[in-house]
């Protein structure tokens, strides 16, 4: 395989991936996906953010994450986030620590 088509093979699994997440499976929620998985919507958007500034593209965190969720944080943690238990936040801040340390 050529490197231009596995580079669209990529972005188009990123594609799906995205709106998997972002359109299909609204009700899963960051914390649990951090928890289980050591990764998150918000670290899809961070990579993001890295990779366009890697390329000399000025972009900070809050436009990242408005690119990926296609609407602002705000408004995501309004219409989709629910409130996470004291076991799960505890879980998260382990798992956030193995996982992003000091990029979040």
């Amino acid at each position: 395989m050529d490197d231009q088509t596995r580079i669209e093979l990529e972005a188009a699994a990123f594609r799906a991936l995205r709106e998997h997440l972002m359109e299909k499976r609204t009700d899963v929620q960051n914390i649990d996906m951090m928890n289980l998985a050591g990764f998150c919507r918000n670290c899809l958007s961070r990579w993001y953010q890295e990779a366009a500034n890697e390329r000399g593209i000025d972009m900070n965190k809050s436009e990242a994450r408005e690119i990926f969720y296609g609407m602002t944080m705000d408004e995501w943690k309004a219409t989709y986030q629910t409130d996470a238990s004291g076991e799960k936040q505890e879980a998260f801040k382990k798992s956030f620590a193995e996982n992003v340390g000091d990029k979040g």
